[in-house]
């Protein structure tokens, strides 16, 4: 253990109702060391052992939530505003109480950990999977580790769960992807390169191992071994290239593969509806297809930041970790059957958006699979007129409707295909599917494009004739759902055990590249991203086709100069009808009990 280490361990037990171990160091297999603070309750006796509560990521062990989002934490529960809550953490002052240990660790290469900046990549998982261990062999410990956080910190949890660590007992993904590829860093293929670049820049870079100026900006605390020259930092950061991720083959990427049915540990998956841009898909896709006997999907409404604190979903969240890391079920989580597989949240009139009172009026109902096993998985028809018909339309000369490409927001780059008013109150629950024929062909005097973004938006539109909107992560409005396909990569496996006619599976290997030729037509299955909404009696959906992104999008913006080359997408995007070409949307109804 080097010298430098070993002096800047500091422990408090006089300040708070609980025990702060200040940069305790933690040893990882591959001789780097990453630092923590460990929160304790003050034990009643030498041999009190506590189950503990670990987080790993690179915002910061030190960098408190009332510095890194002020209005987040105005907003949060009170409970939950103290000196120690961290972004999208667990807050010490309320696990402590309640006979738990908090282990908030830095990231190897962030805040006090040294080494190099390397965010969602295998050594993260490592590291992660190390400080567990370490955590369980403590002598505060009761050898149960549990996992409880938001977005980073709950996308982790399904790889490192995957990786069996010693002393993992249970998990808690709180609205976190667990396709890094399809769910994070690209939509069907398609990059999402607004918010990784604003992520990192924002959330990352700012608490790198060694940049000087910490403490001044109130982003936690100068490094204890000292500043880093600006070579030194550069020489650190590796910041993986987006362009080379192009395809899930990729050697960074593919070092991130694991699979979901590896997971065995219980697991509390919460998913947010309107979080149809990164924290959906991931925690219903993750509770299908984990290997885990118990395992649970929660679905909730709301930003992202605020539900994790409300006091009702705190309480779910302490229940279900009593049972597996205490013994102390009181719910019945620990027996089959005892508690429903699924928590619906019923997003039924409208609770317009960013309205936490309004949402949590929002009635539950609870279910046993997932999907629901009453489905009916329903088609509704495009038709060349722009409508959206439950019965087949007949089958009349080709035609075709076309859009421009690349999409910039213009009336020109969308096409809408509007259903009729709903003559009864419809519920539409699960997982759904487009099947589009497209094509592209070249502007006059143009060149010819050679690929296609297909964006796929489910809009709700009442009986008033206004749309309505639901809260996003950040509290932006967004519609009822997406969904996204590059063409060249349309290629699915049918072959995968996890495809199904509702659920389409791509690989999206470079090896599954197809051509895609001005003028021919082909027929696509988009995956759009699972929802659930109660539409009313005289409402309406909306089936919007667009070549770029369009209102309610927000910061996940698809607006990359090289990915979405002019060169590439620039000329004519068409769908077609006809007796060859039957596009429709087939839509997951839940007939009324």
């Amino acid at each position: 253990m080097p010298t430098q280490y070993r002096y800047i361990q500091t422990v408090d037990t006089e300040s708070f109702p609980y025990i702060i171990e200040h940069n305790v160091s933690v040893h990882l297999g591959n001789d780097a060391v990453v630092r923590c603070n460990v929160y304790r309750p003050k034990p009643t006796t030498t041999e009190a052992r506590y189950p503990v509560l670990v987080t790993y990521g690179p915002y910061g062990k030190d960098v408190s939530y009332q510095q890194f989002n002020p209005k987040s934490f105005s907003e949060v529960h009170p409970e939950h505003q103290t000196e120690h809550s961290a972004w999208e953490t667990p807050t010490p002052l309320f696990w402590t109480s309640h006979g738990y240990v908090v282990v908030r660790a830095d990231e190897i290469g962030t805040g006090q950990s040294p080494g190099v900046l390397h965010v969602k990549s295998a050594a993260s998982i490592d590291g992660f999977c190390d400080a567990i261990e370490w955590a369980a062999q403590q002598p505060w410990s009761s050898g149960k580790v549990g996992l409880l956080g938001v977005s980073y910190y709950a996308a982790t949890q399904w790889q490192v769960a995957a990786r069996h660590p010693k002393g993992l007992a249970a998990i808690v993904p709180w609205e976190g992807f667990s396709d890094a590829y399809n769910e994070s860093i690209r939509h069907g293929g398609i990059l999402s390169n607004r918010f990784y670049d604003m992520w990192y820049a924002r959330q990352v870079a700012p608490n790198q191992y060694g940049l000087p100026g910490r403490a001044a900006r109130n982003w936690g605390l100068d490094t204890v071994e000292g500043d880093l020259r600006a070579d030194k930092l550069a020489a650190n950061r590796h910041k993986a290239s987006l362009h080379e991720q192009r395809y899930r083959d990729n050697k960074h990427l593919a070092a991130l593969n694991f699979n979901l049915e590896d997971i065995t540990v219980p697991i509390l998956s919460v998913a947010n509806l309107g979080g149809n841009l990164l924290h959906l898909r991931g925690n219903v896709n993750g509770y299908l297809w984990a290997g885990s006997e118990f395992k649970y999907l929660r679905f909730i409404v709301g930003r992202h930041d605020l539900p994790f604190y409300y006091p009702e979903e705190v309480e779910i969240q302490r229940s279900f970790l009593d049972a597996w890391l205490k013994g102390e079920d009181r719910a019945g989580w620990s027996r089959k059957g005892a508690v429903p597989k699924v928590d619906l949240i019923l997003r039924r009139g409208n609770a317009g958006y960013n309205d936490p009172v309004a949402e949590k009026s929002l009635l539950r109902r609870k279910e046993y699979e997932w999907p629901l096993a009453r489905t009916e998985y329903t088609p509704f028809y495009l038709t060349v007129e722009q409508g959206l018909e439950s019965v087949r339309p007949s089958q009349g000369l080709p035609s075709k409707l076309t859009y421009r490409a690349p999409g910039k927001g213009r009336a020109t780059d969308i096409l809408n295909f509007t259903s009729l008013p709903l003559d009864s109150e419809t519920e539409i629950t699960g997982h759904i599917v487009a099947h589009l024929n497209v094509s592209i062909s070249r502007d006059r005097w143009g060149d010819s494009p050679s690929d296609l973004d297909l964006f796929v938006t489910l809009r709700h539109i009442s009986s008033s004739g206004e749309e309505i909107h639901y809260t996003g992560s950040t509290g932006e409005p967004v519609p009822l759902t997406r969904g996204w396909l590059r063409v060249s990569l349309r290629k699915t496996n049918p072959e995968h055990p996890r495809h199904r006619p509702w659920l389409p599976y791509r690989d999206f290997y470079s090896t599954d590249v197809l051509p895609v030729i001005p003028n021919e037509v082909y027929p696509v299955d988009v995956e759009i991203w699972p929802t659930s909404v109660v539409v009313g009696r005289g409402a309406r959906l909306v089936l919007e086709v667009s070549s770029g992104d369009t209102p309610g999008t927000g910061f996940w913006g698809h607006d990359d100069p090289v990915d979405r080359s002019e060169s590439v997408f620039k000329g004519q995007n068409c769908i077609h009808f006809g007796p060859d070409y039957v596009n429709y949307i087939t839509l997951p109804i839940i007939p009324q009990q």
